[in-house]
């Protein structure tokens, strides 16, 4: 008798245990990879001349669905929407310049580097911006829920000019409001400089920003190790392979950054 409790108490515990998040099977078994993409970041995520997404982001989900044997299923993203796209589950993964910071790996998990950015102005040819310090008293425009808007924010603070901050919800229209000159500087990634002076007459290259490298990972469930342990491989797939350099060389141009960081070991 104290035998048959036993074996029911366990098939009881057994079945009580909550199923563990195993997003790597449910991909596969649907035969879609549902791909978050921010495509206001040229030449990192944008639409060609098609309207079709494109970009290094987009080459990325590709490759990645590749590997799978699945479809990918590309979904445009706002900046702000990166994070909630996957708490929510509409997204499998997000390939959108996300910054590892430590605030965001309590909500969401983080693969190791697989891009390398730092941050540079771009500034209305009218506005006499050439180094940072020309910055004190401009307009200053950036995207809302980026690095750039929040560390800008913080010298801005220290600066006492809070109030020349403008947020925008894309980075098109940062880009925008600098060509019109609503904007005197728009804060943006040093891939998103040569492609958007290209777009604008208006529009030159501005001083790179004074805070540190930006390691950027592909995101996805933070409770899915599997899941993120299989991109974590990707990453590193994708750099022995030479698609890493392939795509980068097509999309930005030059030599692929290095994605160890000096003292720690990936």
């Amino acid at each position: 008798m104290l035998k048959k409790l036993a074996a029911l108490a366990a098939l009881t515990t057994i079945s009580t245990v909550p199923a563990m998040a195993d997003t790597l099977d449910d991909v596969v078994d649907r035969g879609t990879l549902r791909c978050g993409v921010v495509l206001d970041f040229p030449p990192i995520g944008y639409r060609d001349a098609n309207n079709e997404p494109a970009g290094f982001d987009v080459e990325y989900c590709n490759d990645l669905a590749a590997a799978l044997e699945v479809e990918a299923e590309i979904l445009p993203l706002t900046w702000a929407e990166r994070l909630p796209v996957i708490v929510t589950g509409r997204a499998d993964v997000v390939f959108g310049a996300t910054s590892d910071s430590l605030e965001r790996a309590r909500t969401v998990g983080f693969t190791i580097p697989y891009a390398i950015y730092y941050a540079q102005g771009v500034v209305n040819a009218e506005s006499s911006i050439e180094t940072f310090e020309d910055i004190r008293g401009k307009r200053v425009a950036a995207a809302i829920g980026t690095v750039p808007e929040q560390e800008w924010l913080k010298i801005a603070a220290e600066w006492g000019e809070e109030g020349n901050y403008q947020g925008y919800q894309s980075e098109n229209e940062v880009f925008l409001a600098v060509a019109q000159g609503k904007a005197d500087i728009g804060i943006t990634t040093n891939t998103a400089v040569l492609p958007i002076t290209q777009q604008y007459d208006t529009v030159v290259a501005g001083p790179r920003m004074p805070w540190t490298t930006d390691y950027t990972s592909v995101v996805g469930k933070r409770e899915d190790v599997t899941w993120l342990n299989f991109l974590n491989l990707f990453v590193t797939h994708q750099v022995r392979s030479g698609r890493y350099q392939e795509h980068w060389g097509k999309y930005v141009g030059g030599e692929a950054p290095e994605l160890r960081i000096p003292g720690v070991m990936y």
